[in-house]
């Protein structure tokens, strides 16, 4: 099936499609979730929600074409990640103690394997780890980080910030093994 045709089953209520649908993008969904939220079950809950929001909201969404339909169920699921650590107020900011003051080589970085990279990520407290996730892989300015997590701008700045300087302890640490 295409990416047009499963948004046409599933917006007919087809089931096929809807199934499509979850074998398709439910591990790059759960990847995601996982980034966020740093625990695979509060993940798969995550991942659940979505899919029931998402499967009821098909009259919502139009198709825009390729890549249009995963962009939506990339942005569902980073808002209900956001929304699950906001509702449980995960995002306090905090102290940026012990947090090393320079920043690793960009090619040392390359030295670390990408599952490692992101158990680092995942490691991370989850205020510097939303932030950290929305400005690096969603590409979102600290305007729009700070309207989401409902902080200052100067709050996401300086999370992302406390973000950095901690996984780049995590990653001279490890590069020091």
């Amino acid at each position: 099936m295409t990416e047009e045709e499963i948004y046409e089953g599933c917006r007919s209520g087809d089931d096929a499609a809807r199934k499509e649908l979850y074998v398709r993008y439910a591990g790059k969904l759960l990847a995601i979730g996982m980034r966020y939220l740093a625990d695979k079950e509060s993940a798969e809950d995550t991942l659940h929600d979505v899919f029931v929001k998402v499967y009821g909201s098909f009259g919502k969404f139009k198709y825009l074409g390729s890549g249009s339909l995963q962009a939506w169920l990339t942005r569902v699921m980073v808002n209900e990640c956001v929304g699950k650590l906001r509702g449980n107020r995960l995002l306090a900011t905090i102290p940026a103690d012990n947090v090393a003051d320079d920043l690793p080589e960009p090619d040392s970085v390359k030295e670390v394997p990408a599952k490692v990279l992101m158990r680092m990520i995942g490691e991370l407290p989850a205020g510097y780890r939303a932030v950290f996730n929305l400005f690096v892989f969603e590409k979102k300015s600290h305007k729009e980080i700070a309207e989401m997590l409902g902080v200052s701008e100067k709050t996401s700045s300086s999370q992302f910030l406390r973000a950095r300087k901690a996984l780049s302890r995590k990653i001279y640490e490890y590069l020091d093994k």
